[in-house]
This record gives C-alpha cells, sequence and structure tokens, in this order.
C-alpha cells in the first residue's frame, strides 16, 4: 500500500486518511516489524506545535498524525481530500483489537491511573473475548521529558507487543513515544490520551451527534471545566487566529 498523501496544517503534516486506511497501514507496520509512532492530533496539537517548535518537529517524524478532530478534517476536505475521515484515539483502539483477534495481535497498555488501567483492561477482554494483552503498566507522575526507567522498558520488551498503547495525554504521551521509540522493540506505538480514560468508562463519551458536529470540545468542556476551560477556550481561540492569519498572509 502506498503512503497516504499529508496535509499541511499550520506547518503540521497532517495525514490524509480515514479509520480504514490506518488500520491498513498499522496491519503493514505490525507485518513488516516497523518502528513507528502515531499521533492522535486534534486541534490542540496543532496549537501547540504553533508554540513549540521541538513538539512540532516530534508530531512531523510520526509515522502517522491522524485528524483527530473535525475542524482538521473540515480542512482536509475543502482542500480536496475527500476520503478524510475523523481517526479518533478511542475508535481507532476499538478497531485494531476488533480486527486485531484474527492476527493475534499482542497489546500492552502504558499510562492512566493503575485502577483505570486495570478496568481498560477488563472491559476490552469483555468486548473482545480472544484479545492478547500481553502487560499494562501505570507510571507514576513525572515532568514531560523524563525518561523512563530501564526496568519498565525491558519489563515491555520481555513482553513483545505488537502495539504498545500510550494513554499520558498530549503533548506529554508524544514526547514518550518519541523519546524511547529506539529503545523499545515494538513496531507500533500509538498515543491514543483519553481513550484510557473513556474505554475504561471512567468519563464519559459525548453523544455520537455531538462528536460528528465537531462539538465534542464543548461536552468534555462541561464535565470538566476547570481542568479544560483553559486548553479550549484559549486554544479554540488561538486555532482560529492562526488560521485566518495564514490565509491572510497567504493573500497578501
Amino acid at each position: 500500500m502506498a503512503e497516504t498523501e499529508q496535509i499541511n496544517i499550520l506547518g503540521v503534516r497532517v495525514d490524509a486518511i480515514n479509520p480504514e486506511l490506518a488500520l491498513e497501514r498499522i496491519r503493514r507496520w505490525i507485518q513488516n516489524r516497523d518502528k513507528v509512532y502515531v499521533c492522535i492530533a486534534p486541534v490542540s496539537t496543532i496549537v501547540d506545535c504553533q508554540e513549540n517548535q521541538h513538539y512540532r518537529q516530534i508530531v512531523n517524524e510520526a509515522g502517522m498524525v491522524t485528524p483527530d478532530g473535525m475542524p482538521l478534517v473540515w480542512i482536509a476536505r475543502h482542500r480536496g481530500y475527500d476520503r478524510v475521515r475523523r481517526t479518533y484515539g478511542p475508535d481507532l483502539m476499538l478497531r485494531v483489537c476488533s480486527q486485531g483477534q484474527a492476527q493475534e495481535y499482542k497489546h500492552y497498555f502504558y499510562g492512566g491511573a493503575p485502577e483505570v488501567n486495570e478496568k481498560l483492561s477488563q472491559r476490552l477482554k469483555a468486548k473482545f473475548p480472544d484479545i492478547k494483552i500481553v502487560g499494562r503498566y501505570s507510571p507514576p507522575f513525572r515532568a514531560a521529558g523524563e525518561r523512563e526507567s530501564e526496568q519498565v522498558l525491558a519489563q515491555i520488551n520481555t513482553a513483545k507487543p505488537d502495539i504498545l498503547w500510550v494513554g499520558l495525554g498530549s503533548p506529554k504521551q508524544d514526547l514518550w513515544m518519541h523519546q524511547h521509540r529506539d529503545r523499545l522493540d515494538v513496531p507500533v506505538m500509538i498515543g491514543v490520551g483519553a481513550a484510557f480514560d473513556f474505554l475504561s468508562g471512567e468519563k464519559k463519551q459525548a453523544p455520537i451527534w455531538m462528536r460528528k458536529a465537531g462539538l465534542e470540545w464543548l461536552f468534555r468542556l462541561l464535565c470538566e471545566p476547570r481542568r479544560l476551560w483553559r486548553r479550549y477556550l484559549f486554544g479554540n481561540t488561538k486555532f482560529i487566529w492562526f488560521i485566518v492569519k495564514e490565509y491572510f498572509t497567504k493573500r497578501a
């Protein structure tokens, strides 16, 4: 399968992709034993990349950057990429876990609080009886950029997963994957953010209609106003400003 095209959104290379294409690329990487990491990119990732050039480089070096936020999908379609659909962390995880049963993919879950990680594994086993979970680890809270212990890296390598799911939230999970990519014998690492919380039942997901309408941010803001108000109110405003500024700069 040929590599997908990429859309430059404010200097971030987002793949012109949909869930089916993402699944095919992950399958191929596992089959070839490639070593890649995948960034799931909502609007907040694009905004963070404008304010941190090192982070932008990390995202642009990913094997795949999926359009998680609907505004990214709308921009892609406006530019003529009609096949692009939202490729959302929780949905991608469910699809990979489901279809990976036949291929006997081995999964490892890194991130989340201990009870969340345990509940996630239990729910996935109940939903997908043939899933192979070879390990899980809930790291202590640490600053972004801190190196993982040799013991934990060895533990992951000993388990020999095909997919390492990283649930630390962005940008921390993307930094962690980039930092440890060469030291882990795992074909695919995927940073899925809040998917651990959603799929474990720890937090509620927005209704499907809100996700399709690009209003998931509003649902999450109403659920966690103290934690998320700055990200969504400031972040979304910044994103609109950056897009408008780029448009008029190009026209000028």
